[in-house]
């Protein structure tokens, strides 16, 4: 339930803020009397597509830690502890980037790395992880982890994701303007916008929002095979990566909240819609280097 209320309290966040801004800049005003404002459009798609995605990056790290309950290891309390951070101190000097911080989590077998900034990042692992896989295990899911932050992907999947929201927000109010001035010939436009708008912006909202969804699920499976081939590098070797994710596979994933689930170590069931490849694909791309 506390995962649900703060991803629902960060949505009305997000609104809120990008609302106020679009109102600011007079961006939101791209229906006049005169038609279509094509240009307010642009600039009003713009800052709803990457506004919500950049605040939602920025927050990443905070909603992360609130979200899974996630204890940030600033003192080593036990062997484990240490180990954890000494091999997430290993892998990132080794990537060429700042120590991120460490973090543990209760739950079943999983990891996930977040952050705005690959000098400033968070990786964090889940007790199932530590409890179910050899220590050669965990340190490839803590290199792929790392990866993940010395590669940008936080931040390419943001701007992929902004792409794609500016388009959803920009067809389905070109499209819905078009249906609207067709069901309304001849009717005075200054009533404003009318049935045929809004009912063809919210269809087309929810459809090219789900095709949006599914490229973005694309570049994010990508993603997942260059994290793996990280770790590979960062270790030196294949075969620990190899059995991490013959394991992985064998196990019940770790459920991650919908916003971090691009960046953990397993991803959804649906093949459009995963954000992770099938384990048996990741092992024979792996097999392959």
């Amino acid at each position: 339930m506390k995962r649900i209320f703060l991803f629902v309290l960060t949505n009305f966040a997000v609104m809120a803020v990008l609302m106020v801004t679009s109102r600011l800049l007079g961006v939101d005003r791209y229906l006049t009397a005169n038609g279509l404002n094509m240009s307010a459009l642009a600039g009003f798609s713009l800052i709803m597509g990457f506004g919500g995605a950049i605040i939602s990056l920025l927050m990443s790290k905070t909603m992360a830690k609130m979200s899974t309950g996630a204890r940030v290891i600033n003192q080593p309390q036990t062997a484990d502890e240490a180990w954890i951070v000494q091999t997430v101190q290993t892998f990132a000097q080794k990537a060429g980037i700042g120590m991120p911080e460490v973090a543990i989590y209760d739950g079943a077998p999983n990891a996930f790395a977040t952050g705005a900034f690959k000098n400033s990042a968070l990786v964090a692992v889940s007790t199932g992880l530590l409890q179910n896989m050899t220590r050669e295990e965990v340190e490839a899911v803590i290199g792929h982890e790392v990866a993940h932050v010395a590669n940008g992907d936080m931040v390419t999947m943001t701007l992929i994701q902004g792409v794609m929201n500016t388009f959803v927000v920009f067809l389905s109010r070109a499209i819905g303007y078009a249906v609207d001035s067709f069901l309304r010939r001849g009717d005075d436009r200054n009533s404003g916008p009318g049935i045929g708008y809004m009912v063809t912006t919210m269809v087309l909202d929810l459809l090219l929002g789900f095709v949006a969804a599914i490229i973005v699920a694309w570049f994010s499976r990508q993603r997942e095979f260059r994290a793996d081939a990280g770790a590979a590098g960062l270790m030196g070797r294949k075969q620990p990566m190899i059995n991490a994710l013959a394991r992985l596979g064998g196990l019940t994933p770790g459920e991650l909240p919908k916003n971090m689930q691009a960046f953990g170590i397993s991803g959804g069931l649906g093949k459009l819609f995963s954000t992770h490849p099938p384990m048996e694909e990741r092992i024979a791309a792996l097999q392959k280097l």
